[in-house]
């Protein structure tokens, strides 16, 4: 198993703040992955891409559903955005997997889904294509920035919430009403 060098941060979620400038990431809510030295490594789950299920991919893939339900696919994020990832709970794995945090795991090998599909994979899991991928130091200044707000996450919010109403439910979990954010940092 490939264990993540920063696990501190992985398992976290990264919520846009209200005045995220990039219109790729607002409103986003990033599973924080991996975060390192050499950069970090998210997927966006508060958006969905449309008209593509797990069931239509897996059929691309030439894979059988069989006994895996059918649920939407998240657009993980701008970078390889042809490359599937599944997010996890822990009670399954395989050896490419990589954990992430104290609760889930990685994986972006096709065992996943043959697994799911024969229903013996993880318990909790969602589909993501692409990824979110940040250079060594640039997500620490975007934080700085006041482009992002990290919080804990809990597996309800990861699995059961709807796509769409992640990013309000992030904030309000956290205890933080994003109307009452300050949009703007400076010097004291």
């Amino acid at each position: 198993m490939v264990t993540d060098p920063c696990p501190e941060l992985s398992g976290l979620l990264l919520l846009a703040l209200p005045n995220m400038r990039d219109v790729e990431f607002q409103k986003a809510v990033i599973a924080l992955c991996a975060f390192n030295e050499k950069g970090a490594l998210g997927l966006n789950i508060g958006r969905i891409i449309p008209d593509v299920t797990l069931h239509s991919l897996m059929h691309q893939l030439g894979i059988q559903p069989g006994l895996v339900p059918d649920r939407p696919v998240h657009d993980g994020g701008p970078c390889e955005p042809q490359r599937g990832m599944v997010l996890h709970s822990r009670d399954w794995h395989s050896p490419d997997s990589m954990m992430v945090g104290q609760d889930w795991a990685l994986t972006c090998t096709l065992d996943v889904l043959h697994a799911l599909s024969r229903g013996e994979g993880p318990q909790h899991w969602l589909v993501a294509l692409g990824y979110a991928g940040w250079g060594a130091g640039q997500l620490d200044q975007e934080m700085k920035q006041a482009d992002w707000f990290l919080s804990k996450v809990d597996d309800q919010l990861l699995f059961s919430c709807p796509a769409e109403s992640r990013w309000q439910q992030g904030y309000q979990q956290a205890g933080v009403d994003f109307y009452r954010l300050a949009t703007k940092i400076g010097q004291a």
